[in-house]
């Protein structure tokens, strides 16, 4: 694949070019050159869109593809084509499938499946057997058979005892625990967040600090423990103080957040849509704007998509009894673009999570690979129907103004182009 990039501003604080717009040229997947412009010679593909700017890929630390077990949902195939197009060049994969991903020969499922494909997948193992939070799974067997993190997806572990074993115990090969953020003799039957919204509406709702307490609870096993800590899809304002003031004590510590608890907060919930019934709940204006904060100081790793598809049979119910999860990998991107900087952003999409999970990584420089991202941070659209890829549709930002949108992806000596 041979490919010119025309008149493409360069985003990567790593890179000599940052803030730069260039021409740069791509043979057989490496960069080759990045002048100010190179004129097109023999059987090379010249790319040339309006305002187009390039970064690093994009890498979405929490995806849910379904397969094995919910292809209703979506499947693999279809979920990378998803992610391309949306502009993710990596994705970590959760286990929530059926059957689980608790066992290397699920992993290496996972693992030949993604070979296949433009788009690097890499499995998330679950951290304790059939995901029941009882006993540890294989966890040495998966990683060695390519597992980057292990967590069981959005089911927090009420065992403390557990977690510390899992904490000790991987760090014999530096393996990262996630944990999800919630305390379910809090949260009980809960749906969405306490407070006068949920009091209005006559939701059954969860405290914040069902969440914040977890995550201390998490922080002091951590801090007795050591080891690498995950904590995803923070919501609350108390929970990016706590994990700030742990990354001060020197902890290993590293937290997501989401497109939509940035964007969104509980005042959206007055027209009972189940698809905004997403876990951990919409929480309020003051925590949202207090993770944007932890976005941009730092404190917050990485967002994430949390893209979880729901068919309609599952989401298209009572909200009570709807399952939790959105879509998010095609808005993430246009949702993002309103609320951040350009180059905050990029880096919580690719330099941080990269990092924090051990994918690898390299600057946008001549002689090196070319994983790399198009995108126009600057076009303004509604989010519709329309620019729903996914096989399953339950997603939470429908009919919501959007700044930014993606063009394609260039990865592994291919290109794909969502236009």
């Amino acid at each position: 694949m041979n490919v010119l990039l025309k008149s493409a501003k360069i985003i990567d604080k790593n890179s000599q070019f940052n803030g730069q717009t260039k021409d740069v040229l791509i043979e057989r997947g490496i960069i080759i050159q990045i002048a100010d412009n190179i004129e097109k010679k023999g059987n090379i593909r010249e790319i040339s869109y309006k305002n187009l700017h390039v970064s690093n890929g994009w890498f979405d630390s929490s995806v849910s593809f379904a397969e094995p077990g919910y292809e209703e949902r979506e499947t693999i195939d279809n979920g990378i084509d998803v992610a391309a197009k949306s502009g993710f060049t990596a994705v970590a994969l959760n286990p929530n499938t059926n059957p689980k991903i608790d066992h290397k020969s699920a992993v290496e499922f996972l693992v030949n499946k993604g070979n296949l494909g433009i788009v690097d997948l890499y499995p998330i193992g679950n951290l304790t057997i059939n995901a029941e939070g009882k006993e540890l799974a294989e966890l040495y067997d998966m990683f060695r058979t390519g597992a980057i993190a292990f967590g069981d997806y959005n089911k927090s572990l009420s065992n403390a005892n557990l977690l510390k074993v899992a904490l000790l115990y991987a760090q014999n090969f530096d393996g990262l625990v996630i944990s999800f953020p919630q305390d379910n003799q809090l949260a009980q039957h809960g749906f969405v967040n306490e407070g006068v919204n949920s009091t209005k509406l006559g939701l059954k709702s969860i405290p914040s600090l069902a969440e914040e307490l977890q995550i201390a609870r998490d922080l002091f096993l951590l801090e007795y423990t050591g080891g690498k800590l995950h904590i995803p899809t923070i919501s609350t304002a108390n929970s990016v103080k706590l994990i700030r003031e742990a990354k001060k004590k020197g902890l290993n510590i590293s937290c997501s957040v989401t497109p939509h608890h940035l964007n969104l907060n509980d005042e959206f919930l007055h027209d009972f849509d189940p698809d905004f019934k997403v876990t951990p709940p919409l929480r309020t204006k003051t925590d949202s704007k207090a993770l944007i904060k932890g976005v941009i100081d730092g404190t917050i790793d990485m967002i994430t998509s949390d893209h979880n598809p729901i068919d309609i049979e599952n989401k298209k119910v009572e909200m009570e009894n709807a399952l939790y999860g959105t879509i998010g990998l095609e808005s993430a991107f246009g949702s993002l673009c309103k609320i951040l900087p350009l180059e905050t952003l990029i880096s919580a999409l690719t330099e941080k999570p990269r990092s924090v999970f051990g994918v690898s990584s390299s600057k946008i420089a001549e002689g090196n690979s070319a994983n790399l991202t198009l995108f126009n941070p600057e076009s303004e659209y509604i989010f519709t129907s329309s620019n729903i890829r996914s096989s399953s549709k339950n997603s939470i930002f429908k009919n919501q103004k959007m700044k930014g949108s993606v063009y394609g992806i260039i990865n592994k000596n291919n290109i794909v182009l969502a236009q």
